[in-house]
């Protein structure tokens, strides 16, 4: 049976460990407004320029730029977007084991299967599963949009020097603070997003001329979609923390509830049996 002192000490832990978690589910909160309203302002602006160039990779030809041209699935790069710390819940898990999952079940299309990882936790599950050919760590803190700038550029060389056929990009889509939706999109090569009943494209006029153009967007759009992306996976993990830690919070509560009950119960103990040490003595005295 533990003692009063164990008990009253691992009361303390627990109260400690609560000021903790309360400390940085205000911090997540305080975050959170504002990754929130970043992606919700970076949605309509990537949404539609995935639109445009969609429908212009539907009218021009994959001669017209590399980032167009469909290749034979041979190698496959996988970037996956994950956060640097943890408590976070099954924010990191769950997309590791998409990514995992993903790796496997293409194994045999592709001759070479590569991962690219933004983020630490993505790294440390993936590093020893799958060949990962660079990672990126401590850039979500301080987001910017050069950082994915140079990132979308760093693939999109890469995609241009043929080292990949396909880039895939997988992330926390954020939807509330309670629920994220894991996300694979393909970044490259840029196809049509037209469906299949548009029978009717519509035409577009260039202004300088169509080469100029889609060598400025293409690059822009991979640029765009990788930081929308980025955006999304900080303000999922704020939100997925801050659900994590009020519920670590509340189990505190009742793990300090329920320590206290115990410990009161001990103590209420242990006063009876000195008082029946006492009566007992004084009974033995008597007689």
């Amino acid at each position: 049976m533990p003692t009063l002192k164990s008990i009253k000490k691992r009361i303390g832990s627990v109260k400690n460990t609560r000021q903790i978690t309360k400390a940085m589910k205000m911090v997540s909160a305080a975050k959170l407004r504002r990754a929130q309203e970043n992606v919700v302002a970076a949605r309509p602006y990537a949404g539609k320029l995935a639109e445009v160039l969609g429908r212009l990779a539907q009218n021009v030809g994959s001669d017209v730029s590399p980032l167009l041209q469909e290749r034979p699935k041979e190698r496959l790069l996988l970037i996956v977007v994950t956060s640097d710390r943890g408590l976070c819940g099954g924010f990191n898990a769950n997309i590791c084991k998409a990514a995992d999952r993903f790796l496997k079940g293409n194994a045999r299309e592709y001759k070479e299967l590569s991962v690219m990882t933004i983020g630490r936790k993505g790294y440390d599950f993936l590093k020893n599963r799958h060949k990962v050919v660079k990672s990126h760590t401590n850039i979500q803190s301080n987001l910017n949009y050069q950082t994915a700038a140079l990132i979308a550029r760093e693939v999109i060389e890469s995609f241009v020097a043929d080292e990949y056929d396909e880039v895939h990009l997988l992330f926390n889509a954020f939807r509330s603070v309670m629920s994220q939706d894991i996300t694979l999109d393909k970044l490259l090569p840029i196809t049509s997003s037209a469906g299949e009943e548009e029978m009717l494209p519509p035409q577009y006029i260039y202004e300088p001329s169509q080469g100029e153009l889609l060598a400025e967007l293409l690059p822009k759009h991979i640029e765009v979609q990788l930081f929308r992306a980025l955006l999304e996976s900080v303000a999922a993990e704020h939100g997925a923390r801050m659900t994590a830690m009020d519920s670590a919070s509340k189990n505190a509560n009742e793990m300090i509830s329920k320590l206290t009950l115990q410990y009161n119960r001990a103590r209420q103990a242990a006063i009876t049996k000195e008082l029946m040490e006492i009566i007992s003595g004084a009974e033995s005295i008597k007689g």
